[in-house]
């Protein structure tokens, strides 16, 4: 039963409103249930047909993505600031911003220890060759002074002389071993105090290299908080211009809701009305769709057709009169198209040698409301105009409603009827000039009216 009723709801959706609420609700988790299980097929579908595609075996040099598992099979994931021993991101900045103070402080500190272990090299290297350069001197002398000795002096001076040279060479050599000595031990003692130096420096440098960083971020901080701080009255502003076009938004889904089950009660009402030409072989066909609206005229209740000619000329009387329905605007009278309450035959018969887009504007027999009378080009058309909604407007939904008859016959005068037809509103059709009009019934107890018909 459900399902005839979803395959027929495609073709007329306004069985809906023949469905109790029960019956919707059970319809409705039908149809839902369709809707995954179709979903469900279709993902079943991709999935079979991805396994069946043959992987690509991957070229020389790409790169890969591999996942650590945990124990439940699945890709590990970690989420900072989830277990009990995770550090916050303002330790973990200063912790890196410590690791790289240290690091460039060891660089530099490094390169002024290199640099200041070549100086004491070269002052060393210095030191040794003066003395180098003096012992040499020192020997040459002694040398001269044996020359000179032997020379002049006797065996036994000489050799006293000789013995003498060779203590103050001995002196001289001893000389040289202890500067050379206390010159090892000043730069041994030098470089141990350099490197002394290194490391001082190297936590004082360490440390104004994280000041610098930490006062650096907290300017970075400061500039954001102001940018922020900027920036927020516009943020706040945007998200309420985000927020209030979503709230018309949904109140424009709440109106559109609202119209279209207005509209299923407005084909309901007038069911009965749109019936009534079920019987003959034309049909009233459904003009442009709008949503134009109107102001709104008080009605009285009335039964959903009418029962006889006397009610029709009451309800005129009572409505349509003082909302001047059939006259020209210009010229306060009746409108040439306007006739009175005739029927379809009669109609059909003034417009079967008249041209197409010839029309007139009858009362309705049956509906409270008028009837177009419209010359095609192969055959008459009739199309409903109901006056219930307050307004004028063809039957249907989401009709253009107007405020008088006059502007829905001037607004068609331009404008098609309906899309597929395309009927214009061309030549009126007026009376057959009669002893008196076929509308006389309507107007013949008009008091206002300062002209005779």
């Amino acid at each position: 039963m459900l399902q005839e009723i979803i395959e027929k709801m495609y073709i007329d959706p306004d069985l809906l409103e023949e469905l109790s609420d029960e019956q919707k609700a059970i319809l409705f988790y039908k149809m839902r249930q369709e809707q995954v299980r179709r979903w469900k097929q279709e993902e079943d579908k991709r999935e079979a047909e991805e396994k069946r595609k043959p992987t690509k075996p991957s070229k020389p040099g790409t790169k890969n993505v591999c996942f650590m598992h945990g124990k439940d099979g699945k890709e590990w994931v970690w989420v900072m600031g989830d277990h009990r021993n995770d550090r916050t991101i303002v330790q973990i900045l200063d912790d890196e911003a410590q690791r790289n103070a240290d690091t460039q402080a060891d660089i530099e500190l490094e390169k002024q220890r290199k640099n200041e272990e070549q100086e004491f090299q070269r002052k060393m290297e210095e030191e040794q060759r003066r003395l180098e350069r003096e012992k040499a001197e020192r020997e040459a002398e002694l040398k001269r002074k044996e020359e000179e000795a032997a020379l002049y002096a006797s065996l036994k001076e000489a050799r006293e002389a000789a013995k003498r040279l060779e203590e103050e060479k001995m002196r001289s050599q001893e000389e040289v071993t202890l500067r050379v000595n206390d010159l090892r031990k000043k730069f041994a003692l030098e470089r141990r105090k350099s490197m002394e130096r290194v490391e001082t420096n190297k936590k004082r440098r360490s440390s104004e290299l994280y000041m610098k960083w930490k006062h650096m971020r907290d300017s970075i901080d400061k500039q954001a908080l102001e940018t922020s701080k900027e920036v927020e009255p516009i943020w706040k502003e945007q998200e309420k211009r985000a927020k209030d076009a979503e709230v018309q938004m949904r109140q424009l889904a709440r109106d559109a809701r609202e119209e279209v089950r207005n509209s299923f009660r407005h084909v309901a009402r007038n069911l009965n009305a749109v019936s009534a030409f079920a019987s003959g072989k034309d049909k009233p066909p459904l003009p442009p769709k709008n949503s134009e609206k109107i102001k709104a005229h008080k009605r009285k209740s009335r039964p959903p057709r009418p029962q006889n000619r006397d009610a029709i000329i009451a309800w005129f009387h009572d409505e349509e009169r003082e909302r001047s329905a059939g006259l020209d605007p210009q010229t306060n009278k009746p409108a040439e198209w306007f006739h009175g309450i005739i029927p379809r035959m009669d109609a059909e018969t003034m417009l079967i040698n008249e041209p197409t887009g010839s029309y007139l504007v009858r009362v309705s027999e049956r509906v409270w409301g008028y009837t177009i009378s419209y010359r095609a080009s192969d055959r008459c058309k009739h199309f409903l105009v109901d006056t219930t909604e307050n307004g004028y407007q063809f039957f249907g939904t989401n009709q253009i409603k107007h405020e008088t008859l006059a502007d829905l016959i001037l607004y068609h005068v331009n404008h098609h009827i309906t899309v597929a037809g395309k009927e214009m509103l061309i030549k009126p059709i007026g009376q057959i000039k009669p002893k008196q009009p076929d509308y006389y019934d309507l107007f013949k107890n008009r008091r206002s009216e300062s002209t005779s018909l």
